[in-house]
């Protein structure tokens, strides 16, 4: 089975994003193919490279890097909801004359058709958060 995820809650506001990743997980675990997990709203903070848990909580930013890493899954940041947020990536703080850029390598910035793109070619679409 083909699974996307959507998330939409920042990494330590709520459960949503440690959940969304541990069900990531579990659909890799179990032999499924996971094709995309798309950030919306404030899960766009998933993606920040100045994300600095402390030492004894989990990362969150960097075990989604790792399953992308590890499994080549698309990590994709809604552009509209990342701009409005602060997050950007070199290109598009290059284009708002910004002085530094902040999106985690392995993440990605885009627009809504790569959720609708993941809705179509997935046999599910699994929302975290909200």
């Amino acid at each position: 089975m083909i699974f996307s995820l959507a998330i939409y809650a920042a990494p330590y506001s709520s459960q949503a994003s440690d959940t969304a990743y541990r069900f990531a997980a579990a659909v890799l675990a179990n032999g499924h193919q996971l094709y995309r997990v798309f950030f919306y709203h404030d899960g766009v903070h998933n993606s920040s490279a100045l994300m600095t848990p402390p030492q004894d909580e989990i990362n969150l930013v960097l075990q989604w890097q790792q399953l992308s890493q590890d499994y080549n899954i698309d990590l994709v940041v809604c552009i509209a909801a990342a701009l409005r947020r602060g997050l950007l990536n070199e290109q598009e703080a290059n284009r708002y004359d910004k002085p530094t850029f902040n999106l985690n390598q392995n993440f990605e910035i885009s627009g809504l058709g790569q959720l609708v793109d993941a809705a179509v070619i997935s046999d599910r679409l699994i929302t975290f958060g909200g």
